[in-house]
């Protein structure tokens, strides 16, 4: 499912995780761009890995990305919680927020719902309005021809969640199933000898470059056609990059199939995918990525600096922060060269407690005026001035 209005006013406003993993308890307010820093092992991309479960528990998906996740009972925080509690909130114009809770428990070597709400507050009643209120085995979601809430007269499926079961609810709780539900995380990209970046591509409609690459000629090809200035930017920023680079070529390479050729200064002949290194393609993905016009409500990027010079992070922070536009972006990164490039307000300290556990601090919420005076941002977080050093 995608959220077909990424320029929608609604925005996500806040996450709140209990018991996933080192996330024992936190509440995250949400921001356009939110870069994620902190040692191994403190938690940035478990907070990625709960966005993207809850992106597939608003799919019809929970049951398998639990499964991916090696079951329920491995990512509940050691000897702390014996449930999950995940809840988002969502902007709603000229209205109160949305607001959606999900409570999962062990069960054997599975897992039952234990609570799911989605509600919201309407003045001038105190209670909030429900669109959905589930308990166990007691199912309820607001029907509106009916105006309260009823019993599913179908087949519930209890390992998946009523938000992605119930009917068509109305617009603003729709907006979130969907938005939530059209998250997208992008880890490192494989640039394997054979991966699917690396080969010809079928040509097809395309807004993205896909998950792995494998629709990343059909992408610029389709930006190319329909969407001249985003080509052109992805161009430009792609000769910012690499100052010998010229421009990109489709050629044929059979009946429907394109190649992507790259042009450089002083090379008679073009490059092809399988020759360009492991930085160049990813730099060349990710400049793709984020010039999209397909980008989805929220998107997730783990460690995009992989295999990136040092001197292409001050691009990248510019490109992540021109697509924060768009869409919401969650990012995780180990470099602190990368955030020498943002603002406070972009970067969200992950640091351990005592008994280690997480704690997320945006960096515009600590005293860093008079440290600023001397010291750029990575220097603060590098020195352990702002967080744990790695």
């Amino acid at each position: 499912m995608r959220d077909s209005s990424p320029h929608s006013t609604s925005r996500f406003k806040e996450l709140r995780i209990q018991g996933f993993r080192r996330l024992e308890d936190v509440r995250i307010p949400l921001r356009p761009l939110c870069v994620m820093i902190g040692a191994n092992g403190t938690g940035k991309t478990s907070v990625l890995d709960v966005m993207a479960l809850l992106a597939s528990s608003a799919q019809g998906k929970l049951s398998s990305a639990i499964t991916d996740l090696s079951g329920l009972a491995s990512i509940l925080t050691y000897d702390h919680a014996e449930d999950l509690k995940l809840g988002i909130s969502m902007e709603v114009p000229h209205h109160e927020p949305l607001e959606y809770h999900l409570r999962v428990r062990s069960q054997g070597v599975a897992y039952v719902i234990a609570e799911e709400t989605l509600s919201q507050q309407r003045k001038p009643q105190p209670p909030p309005f429900r669109h959905i209120d589930s308990h166990g085995l007691d199912i309820r979601y607001y029907e509106p021809e009916q105006q309260r809430l009823v019993r599913p007269n179908w087949e519930h499926n209890p390992l998946e969640t009523s938000l992605a079961q119930v009917p068509k609810m109305f617009h603003e709780p729709e907006d979130l199933r969907n938005r939530l539900a059209s998250s997208t995380f992008y880890h490192v990209l494989n640039v394997d000898p054979r991966s699917p970046v690396r080969l010809p591509q079928p040509m097809q409609p395309a807004t993205l470059p896909g998950r792995n690459g494998e629709e990343l000629v059909s992408c610029l090809f389709y930006l190319r056609e329909t969407e001249r200035d985003r080509f052109e930017a992805s161009e430009d920023a792609l000769r910012a990059a690499f100052p010998h680079f010229e421009r990109l070529e489709f050629p044929p390479v059979a009946a429907g199939t394109l190649a992507l050729a790259w042009r450089e200064r002083g090379f008679s002949k073009a490059l092809y995918m399988h020759q360009l290194s492991e930085g160049t393609l990813r730099f060349l993905w990710l400049a793709t990525l984020l010039q999209s016009p397909g980008l989805t409500a929220i998107t997730l990027l783990d460690e995009p600096e992989v295999s990136l010079h040092p001197e292409l992070l001050s691009l990248l922070a510019d490109l992540l922060r021109e697509a924060s536009r768009r869409t919401q972006l969650m990012v995780a990164t180990h470099s602190d060269r990368l955030i020498r490039f943002l603002k406070p307000e972009e970067v969200l300290l992950v640091d351990q407690t005592e008994n280690g556990m997480s704690k997320l601090t945006w960096a515009d919420e600590l005293d860093l005026e008079e440290w600023l005076k001397d010291y750029s941002l990575d220097e603060l977080w590098r020195t352990g001035r702002i967080g744990a050093r790695m």
